[in-house]
C-alpha cells in the first residue's frame, strides 16, 4: 500500500470518527448522562459492535469525547486570558466562559463529570472519579503553564504556578458544579465573587519580564 493510499485512509477513518462522535454528542445533548452505546449506535445508523471496533468500550467513547469538549474549552479559555483588557477583566471573563460553557451545555457537563448518574442499564466500567479527574488534572496544568508564562512568582514561580492552576480549576469546578445545580446567584454574581477571592494574590504579581503579560 502506498503513502497516498494510506493516507487517505487515515483520513476516511478520521472523518468517520468525527461523525461517531457528533453523533454521541446528539445523543449526550439529548440524554445526559444516561447515553448509552445502543442509543449511539442508533443515532449514528451503525450497530453497537461497528461503535465498539472505533473506540472498545463506553470509556473509550467517553474519553474521546472529553477530549473533544476539553479541547474547545481550553481554547476559550485562552482566548479569555488573552483577550485585551485589564488583568481583574480577564480573571472574570476566563471564570465567566467556563461558566457560561457548562450552562450553555448542561447534559455535556454531567455526562463529563458526572456519568456514574447513569444508573442501571448502563454500561459497566464507568466511574465519575476514574473518567473525570483527568479532565481537571490537565485543566490544571494548562492554566498552571499560562501562569508561570505570564506572572513572576520569584525563586519558586513554576511550583506556586502550579499550585494555583490546580487551585483554580478546582474552585472552578466545585463552584460550578454547586451553582449548575442550585442556582443560589446569577453567573455575573458568582463570576464576582469567585474573582474576588482570587483578587489578592493576582493583583500583587508582577508580569514576567519577557512573557505575554498577565
Amino acid at each position: 500500500m502506498d503513502t497516498t493510499q494510506r493516507t487517505e485512509q487515515q483520513r476516511s477513518a478520521d472523518r468517520r470518527r468525527r461523525e461517531l462522535l457528533e453523533a454521541a454528542d446528539r445523543v449526550v445533548l439529548r440524554d445526559g448522562p444516561q447515553a448509552s452505546m445502543n442509543a449511539i449506535a442508533a443515532e449514528a445508523g451503525i450497530t453497537k459492535p461497528i461503535l465498539y471496533r472505533h473506540f472498545g468500550d463506553k470509556g473509550g467513547l467517553y474519553a474521546a469525547l472529553a477530549k473533544r469538549h476539553t479541547d474547545a474549552l481550553l481554547d476559550s479559555l485562552r482566548a479569555a486570558l488573552d483577550a485585551p483588557a485589564e488583568r481583574r477583566e480577564r480573571v472574570e471573563a476566563t471564570l465567566d466562559t467556563y461558566l457560561a460553557a457548562i450552562e450553555a451545555r448542561p447534559q455535556v457537563y454531567r455526562f463529563l463529570m458526572h456519568p456514574s448518574e447513569g444508573g442501571q442499564g448502563t454500561e459497566a466500567g464507568f466511574d465519575v472519579g476514574k473518567h473525570s479527574a483527568p479532565l481537571l488534572r490537565r485543566m490544571g496544568e494548562e492554566l498552571a503553564q499560562v501562569i508561570e508564562d505570564r506572572l513572576d512568582l520569584g525563586p519558586e514561580s513554576q511550583r506556586l504556578a502550579r499550585v494555583w492552576g490546580h487551585g483554580i480549576v478546582g474552585m472552578m469546578h466545585a463552584a460550578g458544579d454547586w451553582w449548575l445545580g442550585e442556582r443560589p446567584c446569577s453567573r455575573a454574581e458568582l463570576v464576582r465573587s469567585l474573582a474576588d477571592l482570587l483578587w489578592g494574590r493576582l493583583a500583587a504579581a508582577g508580569d514576567r519580564i519577557g512573557g505575554p503579560g498577565f
